[in-house]
């Protein structure tokens, strides 16, 4: 099964690739876990805010294809513990469905994908750095797999 992190921003500084990469290469072919970098568009003083986060709800929207299951992360969302991740988790491998994970960019994520998503997930009620939440999302659905296959990672 394959999740895709649909993540608005490019040129990560080299901490959050290496963080989420150290994650990401852990786990197995069954779950692979890839980065989709979607272009956040150019903030400026006067730039229209909306207008941008529209934009790059629609790149994600397009990279998601048909059969493909949407999620949002989203402060709002839904909060879930690391066993009932563990339990979406294997319900997503039993599926056998490709998941999406939108991340949003500094302004959050467009409406539109909020209400496209099957579900809104939120990973704390926390405010949190677009480009830290792809390091948590890793790292969160490595120790999940890893529950599921009774590694001891998880203690």
């Amino acid at each position: 099964m394959k999740i895709r992190l649909l993540a608005v921003g490019t040129g990560m500084p080299p901490w959050v690739r290496q963080g989420y990469e150290a994650y990401a290469q852990r786990l197995t072919r069954d779950v692979q876990l890839e980065l989709l970098e979607i272009p956040a568009g150019h903030r400026s003083k006067s730039a229209d805010l909306h207008r941008l986060t529209e934009k790059e709800g629609r790149a994600q929207l397009a990279a998601v294809r048909p059969g493909d299951t949407l999620i949002a992360l989203d402060l709002a969302g839904k909060c879930l513990s690391t066993e009932k991740l563990a339990d979406t988790l294997q319900q997503w491998l039993l599926q056998g469905q490709t998941i999406c994970l939108a991340i949003g960019g500094p302004e959050g994520l467009d409406e539109a994908v909020r209400q496209q998503a099957a579900w809104n997930w939120s990973l704390s009620p926390l405010t949190l750095p677009h480009p830290l939440v792809r390091i948590l999302v890793a790292e969160q659905i490595y120790r999940a797999w890893t529950l599921l296959q009774g590694h001891p990672y998880h203690r």
